[in-house]
């Protein structure tokens, strides 16, 4: 049986704030339903993926800006920090790495994303 990552909670402050960010960055807002007065789910989803995210101001636990380690991979590393800066975003260089090279930048909470160029991997050396 396949197990299918769907939605990732991204705790934020101001979900408005959020999703504009988001959207501006190329995501595609895909809901924003107002279910209650005490919750509102806005589901975004990173250009080409099958899993999204949710805006999570009171769903979780977790305070706003505490996410690390998001992350998508990109055909070009360069091009998408370049993308990244036209639109004002503060985007760390393209950072190499054996396993990829990445670009790394934080969404207006704090959360951390990382964007991931695959590299072809060199075979490693089998231990004696």
């Amino acid at each position: 049986m396949d197990w299918k990552l769907e939605l990732i909670a991204v705790p934020v402050a101001d979900i408005d704030r959020a999703k504009e960010f988001y959207v501006k960055i190329g995501f595609t807002a895909d809901h924003d339903v107002r279910v209650n007065e005490d919750l509102r789910f806005v589901q975004l989803t990173p250009p080409g993926s099958a899993c999204s995210i949710v805006l999570d101001t009171n769903m979780s636990q977790m305070t706003p800006g505490s996410v690390e380690g998001l992350q998508c991979v990109v055909a070009d590393a360069d091009r998408a920090l370049a993308e990244l800066r036209e639109l004002g975003v503060e985007a760390r260089g393209v950072e190499e790495y054996p396993w990829g090279r990445f670009v790394f930048f934080t969404d207006p909470d704090g959360n951390g994303w990382a964007l991931q160029q695959m590299v072809p991997q060199q075979a490693v050396p089998q231990q004696a």
